[in-house]
């Protein structure tokens, strides 16, 4: 997420702006004496931004602070003791806000260590809490939502001394739900996460994950396909969270999305696990197009297409998929005369296979639309167009976002012919819908 639009959260987002406007008004509130507020954001780059605008508009009534927990001794009130012996502003008991952030950093699983350093975090709040109480200062401490939930639990005579609880929603997160991890269950037995409740939306920091796969990678003596299988979930997870905006670092985790597919494409050969392959290989390719990296994509569909074609023959649906896929990177790269065949026998095919009332028919269908239109053939993409449309209301009902989506196609089609009246009614369908 950008600097702007998390900016656009803290002053367009009406939750945002209530939670920040009352945790303003609690550190007022609290001046001169002890005053525990906990802050809660998933994003750390979207944090920092409103810890920066609460310190400005808090100055200069206010001295302003902020310090790091020590990630293997994660102690509140040391790192606070060491601040106070160093700022005399602190030690003159002026009005004064403390941070407190490096929380998020802390790790949720033990593997193999007598505590994880988010148990020691909570060990050293619940005996320190009274030691705390002496500094007459506003303490505003960040977590996750995931630690909150864990900080509830574990620390609760801490948690009873809170003054306040501030959430921050971002849409960029560092935790992953419990959903997510379901296909490799098998790989949390005998870990602390062997019983899960299914329904936590905060299940578990990214980072532990890829740690726990560390693990289990170092320890497995055989490589089979349940490690391929961990690799295909931790990729997909990290292409979901690419695809949902959820990514901390969007750079960082598309190169962690290649690496682990990587890891399962080199083991699944090894293994002679074919059709696993040729989907590794499609899955692969999907991640270097949306980069625009084609050149590294197109020999991937190339060799998943002649893959499928060995192992399935000419007809059967994963072929289909398979033209389409190298029809769709080819179009994108305006090869439009190279686009055309695959796209139409995708279509044959996916007719004879599926018959013609079939959602792949009316995807594939406008499809071949969108190749003509990308090449102003509009007399050709017309009917496609209209058809695509017919066969998706009447398979999915009137109200479903590929109806939507198609009305939008057909407007947009008429639109770039100058056929306005035609466009308009769609356009306001498909906003409606």
């Amino acid at each position: 997420m950008t600097a702007n639009n998390q900016n656009k959260n803290i002053n367009s987002d009406k939750k945002n702006q209530d939670a920040f406007d009352d945790l303003i008004v609690s550190i007022e509130a609290g001046e001169g004496k002890f005053n525990l507020l906990i802050g809660v954001c998933d994003n750390a780059d979207f944090r920092n931004q409103i810890i920066d605008r609460y310190e400005t508009e808090l100055k200069p009534h206010f001295c302003t602070y902020t310090v790091a927990l020590d990630e293997q001794e994660p102690n509140l009130k040391a790192a606070i003791q060491e601040l106070l012996e160093k700022e005399e502003c602190l030690q003159q008991y002026q009005p004064v806000v403390i941070t407190v952030t490096g929380a998020e950093k802390l790790l949720f699983l033990r593997l193999g260590e007598e505590q994880s350093a988010q148990e020691k975090f909570f060990g050293y709040l619940q005996w320190t809490r009274e030691a705390l109480g002496k500094f007459p200062f506003a303490i505003v401490l960040w977590v996750t939502h995931q630690l909150m939930i864990s900080l509830m639990k574990k620390a609760p005579d801490f948690w009873s001394w809170r003054n306040g609880v501030f959430r921050f929603v971002s849409h960029a997160k560092n935790v992953i739900s419990a959903r997510e991890v379901e296909a490799i269950h098998f790989a949390l037995t005998s870990t602390e996460l062997e019983n899960f409740n299914s329904e936590n939306e905060y299940f578990l920091p990214i980072e532990d994950l890829q740690r726990l796969i560390q693990q289990i990678e170092q320890q497995s003596e055989i490589k089979d396909a349940k490690l391929a299988s961990l690799y295909i979930t931790l990729s997909n997870i990290y292409k979901q969270r690419l695809d949902r905006g959820e990514a901390q670092d969007y750079q960082q985790e598309l190169d962690l999305a290649i690496k682990y597919i990587y890891k399962a494409l080199e083991l699944q050969k090894e293994l002679g696990l074919e059709e696993d392959v040729a989907t590794s290989l499609n899955n692969l390719a999907f991640l270097y197009d949306s980069q625009g990296r084609y050149s590294e994509a197109e020999p991937l569909l190339i060799q998943a297409l002649a893959l499928w074609r060995k192992l399935l023959g000419e007809e059967h649906p994963d072929v289909a998929t398979s033209l389409n896929n190298l029809a769709s990177l080819y179009r994108s790269q305006g090869r439009y005369s190279e686009a055309e065949p695959l796209y139409i026998q995708a279509l044959a095919l996916t007719r004879q296979l599926l018959g013609e009332e079939h959602p792949d028919v009316a995807s594939s269908l406008n499809n071949l639309a969108l190749l003509y239109y990308s090449q102003g053939r509009y007399s050709e993409a017309e009917p496609l167009y209209i058809q695509a449309l017919a066969l998706t209301r009447q398979l999915l009902g009137e109200e479903h976002p590929d109806v939507a989506s198609s009305l939008n196609n057909l407007a947009l089609l008429y639109y770039s012919q100058g056929r306005y009246s035609e466009a308009e009614p769609l356009y306001i369908q498909a906003l409606a819908l």
